[in-house]
């Protein structure tokens, strides 16, 4: 089977573009569901907090778990767990009935990153890499451009309770396709000989590397400035996730038809930075650049331009606002690709899932801390401070990656 490598990075694109919708058909239905249920901000970003407290929980363990199953089984076992989670929204009663599911959903959603970046780390060389891993990270931002227009017909259509019934239903489709496609390259039956050597031939290899045992990990500094790096930087895609709907709804004035035309454009904006930054970095790779270097420029530049949502809530024009917010999820997206890639460009690929997990676990972290501030700040005060933050977070977040990701596979890498 030619080019399988991408194959298996087309399944992974297609699990994330899931992972997407089944999270985010919440987030459109947030509108209708809080009046039906009567929950104001505080109680929605509470539900939302469930979901964040789950996922960063089950970052760390997801990603032990794919290196100890191995990504074929740990990745089944996931999707299994999610999509069961996802159908269960329907039968909710209460907001804490959501809360509780959302927590399920979360549970086995964090599965796909580290998942993914370790089948990358598996079936990809070093130069290749960054481009596959933003490839099939698009499928999140593909997923977010998807929801709302397909979540919104659904529901007007079907009824909000078939609207998670039916998204739900798409992983045990995909799950079909991936334990028919995937194994790991050297044991395939499929792939070229050529191919295998390929991808053999451009892996970096570090046989003292191989000795690092998982609670070793807590020693390097890499993994300290991955970890803190995302826990300031990932606030911001929640956050425009989570809230995009309810913000263009209580301060924009979008109904909920308008959200399906508008609220999609920001991650279409996203998708295109997911191929960007891994484009853009592989090729300063491919031109000579060190391959820590080439991530670092991508990342900085992105963390800069992530600010343009600061004026996106201050203006009055919401097509400007919308096309700044698109600016801002554009370069988190390129911000992304580059910092996902970063545990396979570190260490070797039977710790990669558990270095990504921990490092999710970080995002998850500050993903949750900055979700509960939302709902306290907006009921208090209004949207401006948490676009402000938004917009300043990367900046300190590119801090952490300046200060911990350096040398690799050495003792100075150790704090």
């Amino acid at each position: 089977m030619p080019h399988l490598r991408w194959w298996i990075t087309g399944l992974l694109f297609l699990a994330t573009v899931i992972n997407y919708i089944d999270r985010q058909t919440l987030s459109v239905l947030a509108p209708m569901l809080r009046d039906e249920f009567g929950m104001s901000n505080a109680d929605y970003s509470r539900v939302v907090s469930a979901f964040m407290l789950a996922y960063l929980i089950m970052q760390t363990g997801s990603g032990r778990l794919m290196d100890w199953l191995g990504t074929r089984r740990g990745f089944s076992l996931c999707i299994i767990w999610w999509s069961a989670a996802a159908m269960l929204h329907a039968t909710a009663r209460s907001a804490m009935q959501f809360g509780v599911f959302r927590f399920l959903l979360g549970l086995g959603e964090a599965g796909n990153w580290p998942g993914a970046v370790k089948a990358i780390s598996e079936w990809f060389p070093v130069r290749e890499r960054a481009f596959a891993i933003g490839f099939f990270n698009s499928g999140s931002t593909l997923g977010a451009v998807i929801a709302p227009p397909l979540v919104a017909w659904l529901a007007v259509t079907y009824g909000w309770r078939n609207a998670f019934l039916i998204t739900g239903s798409l992983g045990f489709v995909w799950l079909i396709v991936w334990l028919l496609l995937y194994r790991h390259p050297r044991e395939h039956p499929w792939l070229r000989k050529e191919e295998l050597e390929h991808i053999v031939g451009g892996q970096e290899k570090s046989h003292a590397a191989e000795k690092i045992r998982w609670h070793e990990l807590f020693r390097y500094r890499q993994v300290w400035g991955l970890v803190l790096a995302r826990s300031f930087a990932d606030p911001v895609w929640w956050f425009y996730v989570f809230w995009l709907p309810e913000y263009l709804t209580r301060e924009r004035e979008f109904s909920l038809t308008m959200i399906g035309y508008f609220a999609w454009i920001p991650f279409l904006t996203a998708d295109l930075g997911c191929l960007a930054g891994g484009w853009v970095s592989g090729y300063l790779v491919k031109r000579g650049v060190e391959t820590l270097r080439a991530r670092k420029l991508v990342m900085i530049v992105s963390a800069l331009l992530m600010m343009a949502g600061i004026p996106a809530v201050v203006t009055e024009d919401a097509n400007l606002a919308i096309g700044l917010i698109s600016l801002a999820t554009f370069s988190y997206a390129t911000w992304a690709t580059n910092i996902l890639t970063l545990p396979a460009d570190l260490f070797p690929q039977r710790i990669v899932a558990s270095v990504s997990g921990l490092s999710g676990t970080g995002a998850a972290t500050g993903g949750l801390i900055f979700t509960l501030i939302v709902g306290a700040v907006v009921d208090r005060f209004s949207y401006v401070p948490v676009f402000i933050a938004a917009g300043t977070l990367p900046l300190i977040a590119f801090g952490f990656i300046v200060w911990g990701v350096h040398a690799r596979h050495s003792n100075e890498a150790r704090s």
